[in-house]
Order: structure tokens, then C-alpha cells, then sequence
């Protein structure tokens, strides 16, 4: 089976390029195509409850947290691979839209909780509900067997390079 990916690999290989070096550019390509085809599904959908997508994954965060949904701003930020400035931004705007809301934190007087509304909870589940329809949609005819390879193998990756940080 062939993909586009695979129209890029004569020019690479025309281009002296290792066989490793050409295995990783196919998987960094694939797995870019893959995240924007989903990004894009996912976008087109949540579009009915008026959220970005950054928004979309801090709902889903706080969501994923449990009862009571709430998480302090760094813990956010880890969670969803933002900047402290990025995740500022968006929970300014999902606070603005009475989604989300800040509150004290008892045992740390320095941080505070970022904490869904009971509207923002409604949102969120819809929405993540959502995205998982289109996760099956996007997915739909790929066995899921071959799903879990990809999973697994990509999880092998991800442990080795994602110890490493980026400058």
C-alpha cells in the first residue's frame, strides 16, 4: 500500500540521504500528515461549541482530571506540551466564556486551580464525546490491529525521544 509520503522518498534518496535518515522523515511526515488530518476533523466539529481546538484540549484536560476537573496551571501546561504563556491564554478566553473559572488553592497560597464551570463541564463532554466520533470517523477501515502496532511502536519512539528536550 502507498500513501504521498511515498511520492517524497525518490528525492530523497536522489539527495544521498542515509535509509535511516529517510525511514525517520517518512515517519515525522506520516505522523504530521496523520495529526493534521485528525487536527482538521476534530476542528470542523468542535466548531458547533464555539472552541479553538487549544481550547478543545484544555477542556478535555480538566475533563480527563476527574471530579472535581481541576488542575493547577502547570499541571495543564504539562499536560497538553503548551507554554505557561500559550495555556494563559487560552484559559483567559475559556474564563471569558464562563467555561472555566480560577479558584484559591487552600494548600498552596502561591497557585491557584483552574477549574471547569458547570457549563464548561457540559461543553467538555460534548466535545470530547465529539472527538471521539471523529477519531472513529478519521480511523474508520484501518484494522485495529494495525492501529495498535502504530500505537505501541510510536509509545517505543516516545519514550526514547521524549526524554529529550527541544531548544
Amino acid at each position: 500500500m502507498q500513501d504521498d509520503v511515498d511520492e517524497l522518498v525518490p528525492g530523497w534518496q536522489a539527495n544521498g540521504l542515509s535509509d535511516s535518515l529517510i525511514a525517520t522523515l517518512e515517519l515525522s511526515k506520516r505522523i504530521a500528515r496523520l495529526d493534521g488530518v485528525m487536527q482538521q476533523a476534530i476542528r470542523t466539529e468542535i466548531a458547533e461549541f464555539e472552541l479553538t481546538y487549544a481550547e478543545f484540549d484544555v477542556l478535555a484536560a480538566l475533563l480527563r482530571a476527574g471530579a472535581p476537573h481541576r488542575l493547577k496551571p502547570s499541571e495543564l501546561s504539562r499536560a497538553l506540551f503548551l507554554t505557561s504563556g500559550g495555556t494563559s491564554n487560552v484559559l483567559h478566553r475559556l474564563t471569558s466564556a464562563g467555561r472555566i473559572e480560577r479558584a484559591d488553592n487552600p494548600g498552596d497560597g502561591r497557585s491557584r486551580w483552574v477549574q471547569l464551570t458547570p457549563e464548561g463541564l457540559r461543553v467538555a463532554e460534548a466535545a470530547v464525546a465529539t472527538a471521539g466520533r471523529v477519531h472513529q470517523q478519521v480511523m474508520a477501515g484501518v484494522p485495529d490491529d494495525v492501529v495498535r502496532r502504530a500505537a505501541d511502536a510510536l509509545r517505543d519512539i516516545n519514550a526514547i525521544v521524549g526524554r529529550r528536550r527541544s531548544r
